[in-house]
């Protein structure tokens, strides 16, 4: 879309016309397309449904696919954790919670796993029992046995059960062996380092998509009922061994990912076994990157709002039952990620409805009195419910 004289255009007058002003002769009319997306603005945002609205329109499912009875494995870069730590926590049925699954390597050091490449090794050596000549390695720089028979059987058997996969994608920056070109699940132990065997790279959108596509074409071959979520974990490289900033090659470790998954899915998510589940956009967006002093690690209350959505999202209402509120856990991740004043994450925490209520002066939120009263209509409307809930006891 372009604009002239570089305003925004108004709202839609008639239908989905948009009239600007020209140059020259008037008005100019353009044409928006028939279901144009509007950005929202950051008032927009203050509401608890603006998630739903405004980031998840079109990547939910038409009914929930997670029940308690429902098995799901996740796994691949570290934020797959946090999605396991807390269906685990809520007694969902995960397979870190799976005395049979112990020992496979997508539960041992499953958030290692960070490239689609060594993601889609461990569908290929459990199903299709591909493996491979080059030696793996955990962060501890232990070698991990390639030919463990038990091991992949343990990890065909995982599979075989799971009803939901849950993936998620870390970076596109990858150290691989130089002689078979085999890909590395992370970085070479310093110990075992050798420069005419270990190379590094950065993956190709190409590379990943055809991993995903790969991966996709797995599942959907031996378990074809099965749900796949796909996710970009929004934890930044902690180094790059490019010769250009860590800040700046993370931007584009992200975007090769991002732009691959969004090929896939436009590919396969017709089909209604593809889903994307967008944890990077909700840290990156919508809570403005809100890491802690680190630049890696994210406020507790943030990681709880994204999984509390998650859960409302994907899971039955009966299995979701007793979820903190929405607007609860919107506002402490707002408050943790310093758009809102941050004493009020504590003081939602603590239940001190006099903080609460010491924060609804628009003026005191934001100089913009739009953005102001919507945040003060947040604070206020937790503070009413919690004053109503009191006075049904």
């Amino acid at each position: 879309m372009y604009y002239t004289r570089g305003e925004r255009d108004p709202e839609p007058e008639i239908g989905n016309l948009t009239t600007l002003e020209g140059g020259g002769n008037g008005l100019r009319t353009w044409f928006r397309g028939r279901a144009a997306l509007h950005a929202p603005d950051q008032a927009a945002m203050m509401a608890p449904g603006a998630v739903d609205a405004h980031v998840l329109h079109g990547w939910a499912p038409s009914a929930p696919r997670i029940d308690r009875t429902t098995h799901v494995t996740a796994f691949g870069s570290c934020f797959a954790a946090h999605i396991t730590r807390w269906l685990a926590a809520r007694n969902y049925r995960v397979s870190a919670a799976d005395a049979e699954a112990q020992r496979t390597y997508v539960v041992r050091i499953g958030e290692g796993l960070v490239n689609s490449f060594v993601i889609r090794q461990q569908f290929e050596w459990a199903w299709e029992r591909r493996g491979s000549a080059p030696p793996r390695w955990q962060a501890d720089g232990a070698a991990l046995p390639d030919d463990d028979a038990d091991i992949q059987r343990r990890t065909r058997a995982l599979f075989d059960r799971t009803d939901v996969f849950i993936l998620t994608f870390g970076l596109s920056e990858v150290w691989y062996d130089k002689p078979t070109g085999e890909v590395f699940w992370r970085t070479i132990p310093k110990a075992a380092y050798d420069p005419s065997r270990h190379g590094f790279r950065v993956s190709t959108v190409e590379e990943n998509r055809e991993n995903i596509e790969a991966i996709y074409r797995l599942i959907r071959r031996h378990r074809p009922k099965a749900t796949i979520i796909v996710t970009l974990s929004p934890v930044p490289l902690i180094a790059t061994f490019r010769d250009t900033s860590c800040i700046t090659s993370n931007t584009v470790s992200k975007s090769v990912l991002r732009v691959a998954l969004d090929e896939a899915l436009r590919r396969h998510k017709s089909a209604g076994y593809l889903f994307y589940w967008p944890s990077y956009e909700l840290v990156t967006d919508v809570f403005g990157s809100p890491f802690k002093a680190d630049r890696r690690h994210l406020p507790r209350s943030v990681l709880d709002f994204i999984m509390n959505q998650f859960e409302r999202t994907w899971c039955s209402p009966e299995a979701a039952d007793g979820l903190q509120p929405l607007d609860e856990a919107y506002l402490q991740a707002l408050a943790a990620s310093r758009i809102l004043p941050p004493r009020l994450d504590r003081a939602v925490r603590k239940r001190h409805i006099d903080v609460l209520r010491r924060h609804t002066l628009p003026e005191k939120l934001s100089p913009d009195p739009q953005l102001g009263a919507a945040m003060a209509a947040l604070v206020r409307g937790v503070a009413d419910r919690w004053d109503r809930e009191r006075l049904a006891s």
